[in-house]
């Protein structure tokens, strides 16, 4: 019995270093990273473990996800008004979307579950995915520093933002017919100049043209959706011929 005791803790130790060389952070400390990933219902029924449920640091990890993201897009969307800013934010730190970032990067493997939380679907239950990617951060700043969680993001959700992951709840379209405004560049032309897929599963392409020049082209299932990929890409290169006159000057 107590070899298989051993056997099991082994193997947890294992789950953690395979994860922290995926991610290519070390942690010091790898008791932070473990505790990111202990639930309530472990502590309880291993109690004379005296170990941390993962709750205080979902707390600080909460604060650090607001920060990093916060100043990601304030910095990334010049043009966006602090309304729309806010919406971005709360969509992409909502639960399925931590859901997902945690999914995509194993999360379910390491959780920590007393008995009744793993026989009930604890391992795959949203909320405690979304608490533990939140822990994780928390333990990651408190170990690494705020350099290395903007790193990690820089890898795993912020490219998700710019590619238009979230792109349900901006509106490129205003964002682009005020930057043209601002800078009085023309008028805002949106063509659909491709349908193509079947009828129960069809496609859309635009195109956006400011001043009679095409700025950009966009896909969808909607044409709605298709014009605001379109607005996206135009005020992406808007946005550095922007910063590239300013740096010139």
């Amino acid at each position: 019995m107590k070899r298989s005791k051993s056997t099991h803790r082994v193997y947890k130790d294992r789950r953690f270093e395979k994860f922290q060389e995926k991610i290519n952070i070390q942690f010091s400390n790898e008791a932070l990273l473990i505790q990111a990933f202990t639930h309530s219902s472990y502590v309880n029924e291993h109690r004379k473990k005296h170990e941390q449920d993962n709750e205080r640091l979902e707390f600080l990890g909460d604060a650090v996800l607001e920060l990093t993201i916060s100043h990601f897009l304030f910095t990334h969307y010049p043009a966006m008004e602090e309304g729309e800013l806010t919406k971005l934010r709360a969509a992409i730190v909502c639960e399925p979307a931590l859901v997902t970032f945690a999914r995509e990067l194993g999360f379910s493997e390491l959780l920590r579950l007393g008995k009744g939380e793993e026989l009930t679907g604890g391992r795959q239950r949203p909320a405690l995915l979304a608490d533990a990617f939140e822990a994780f951060i928390g333990a990651m700043y408190l170990d690494q520093g705020l350099d290395t969680v903007v790193r990690f993001l820089e890898k795993h959700v912020f490219p998700k933002i710019l590619q238009g992951a979230f792109s349900h709840v901006m509106d490129f379209k205003s964002q682009l017919q005020e930057h043209v405004q601002r800078f009085g560049l023309g008028s805002v032309e949106y063509l659909i100049i491709e349908e193509k897929g079947p009828a129960h599963n069809r496609e859309f392409v635009a195109e956006v043209k400011i001043g009679g020049t095409a700025y950009g082209t966009g896909v969808g299932k909607s044409k709605k959706e298709a014009e605001q990929q379109a607005a996206h890409i135009a005020l992406s290169t808007l946005e550095e011929k922007t910063t590239d006159n300013d740096q010139s000057k």
